[in-house]
């Protein structure tokens, strides 16, 4: 037991770690919506999951259904608490591809797939579970100079739903 590494190999970032209603029915989702692939799952007694981790595209993703008896009730879905403050992001080659996968398993378009200021085409969409996943593809590197003047121009013309 000597040579144990404290941070297992491969998980050495960040890795998020999502609670959902529907552990299994989540899983599948990021199997068919973006590619994940199972690494792991543990069930509890009654069938939900305790523990699961997928990884999409080199990154661990961590899921568990929710608990609401554990934690004193702080252990919620994004469903259960009305929403979710965070968004989950990830770079890819085709943002459009991508977003229109999504959909096709099951997510909703919050904001389509829309060239950007900062020179990436960005998007996102609402899995079923209530999380909130952005993905860009970049498309042009700008200085901080440029992405500012983009900026004013973009804020002159008003917010998207403000245009017709």
């Amino acid at each position: 037991m000597a040579n144990v590494k404290p941070i297992p190999e491969g998980y050495e970032g960040i890795i998020p770690h999502l609670i959902v209603k529907g552990g299994s029915q989540a899983v599948d989702f990021y199997k068919n919506a973006f590619g994940a692939e199972e690494v792991m799952r543990i069930p509890g007694p009654d069938g939900r999951i305790m523990h699961a981790e997928v990884r999409i595209g080199g990154s661990f993703v961590f899921l568990c259904d929710d608990f609401p008896e554990m934690c004193g009730g702080k252990s919620r879905n994004p469903r259960a608490l009305g929403g979710t403050p965070g968004t989950i992001h990830r770079y890819v080659n085709d943002v459009d591809g991508v977003i229109q996968r999504a959909v096709q398993a099951g997510a909703e378009v919050k904001m389509p797939a829309t060239d950007m200021f900062w020179g990436d085409r960005y998007g996102v969409v609402e899995d079923p579970f209530g999380h909130q996943w952005a993905f860009s593809t970049h498309k042009k590197d700008l200085t901080p100079e440029q992405i500012a003047k983009a900026q004013a121009e973009a804020f002159q013309q008003g917010p998207p739903s403000k245009k017709t």
